[in-house]
């Protein structure tokens, strides 16, 4: 259980950087928050978007094998470029943007069930046949939620640096249930509920040197966060925490690749990391794990390459 001691603002960093042991930036070495902001990047070439839910909105990309592509917490789907660009000749890929998140109008209340049920939803209405599914930190989360609550709807998954279950990354034991998070659960979402846009910003900067290497990238992660729906993010962080998923990965039958990133380590504790994410693997039939030693968590800002060769290898080995 978490120490009433614990910091809020560890926690906060914690849900966000999805890295287990990550470090807050000292004020001294992270820029004035105001001058890490950029412009937003540039469109991804894209169709018309789609809003089959008001909770997000679809581009779609290509022609070929389906592939839902789902960001991360306060993330736009920009950050596939890498991977829509590798892709596209060969797949039809469906960006998902999800509502509070990174310049998207917010909707208020539950947020999470909600995109869960309605994606289910847009794959058969638009009668995709078992689309792989990608996601990074929460949209894998989300992955997993529907390949194991639809296994028959749904292909296979690649996590992006996403775990079933959040709170273990800042417990740092995968003995910690919902029960023991809760409170903390519902105090951040308050925490979130109250900041003014300023602080919300601040708050974004904390940790920036965990999310990716460069400080253009640092910046491109600061921009797409400080755009985002506070009160969106504070509601999404506590449905991760309430939200325990690795007995339900019983139910994926479908192969699952798990690409972890602990760049932003250091070495002796890079084999606590692996340990981790794999026993969150332990009920998973099909899983496989792949560490990334040097990229942090933006792996798809930091190792491109990497990220797309990893992919387009388990793709071509789980048709």
């Amino acid at each position: 259980m978490l120490s009433n001691r614990t910091s809020l603002l560890v926690l906060i960093t914690a849900t966000v950087c999805l890295n287990l042991g990550c470090q807050i930036a000292q004020a001294s070495t992270t820029p004035a928050a105001s001058e890490m902001l950029v412009q937003t990047p540039a469109a991804l070439p894209t169709s018309a978007a789609q809003t089959p839910s008001a909770y997000f909105s679809v581009q779609v990309v290509g022609q070929g094998r389906p592939v839902i592509l789902i960001p991360g917490l306060m993330s736009s789907p920009e950050v596939w470029q890498p991977v829509v660009e590798a892709l596209k000749t060969t797949h039809q890929l469906h960006l998902v943007h999800l509502s509070g998140f990174a310049g998207k109008p917010a909707v208020e209340g539950a947020l999470l069930p909600k995109v869960h049920d309605d994606l289910l939803q847009y794959i058969d209405q638009q009668h995709l046949k078992k689309p792989v599914l990608i996601g990074h930190s929460l949209g894998a989360f989300m992955s997993y939620w529907l390949a194991s609550s639809a296994p028959e709807r749904t292909g296979p998954v690649i996590a992006v640096d996403g775990l079933p279950f959040l709170a273990p990354i800042f417990t740092r034991t995968n003995s910690t249930r919902v029960r023991d998070v809760k409170a903390q659960a519902e105090q951040m979402q308050q925490f979130y509920r109250q900041l003014s846009p300023e602080r919300f910003v601040a708050t974004n900067a904390q940790g920036l040197q965990i999310q990716a290497t460069s400080t253009e990238h640092q910046r491109q992660v600061l921009t797409m966060s400080s755009q985002s729906d506070p009160v969106a993010v504070g509601q999404a962080i506590k449905e991760l925490l309430t939200t325990d998923l690795r007995g339900k990965l019983a139910n994926i039958q479908q192969p699952i690749l798990l690409l972890g990133a602990s760049g932003a380590l250091p070495a002796a504790a890079q084999p606590q990391v692996e340990t981790l994410y794999q026993q969150q693997l332990a009920k998973a039939p099909h899983a496989q794990l792949r560490m990334n030693t040097q990229a942090r968590h933006f792996i798809m800002l930091d190792d491109p390459r990497w990220l797309v060769a990893q992919i387009q290898q388990f793709l071509q080995q789980s048709r």
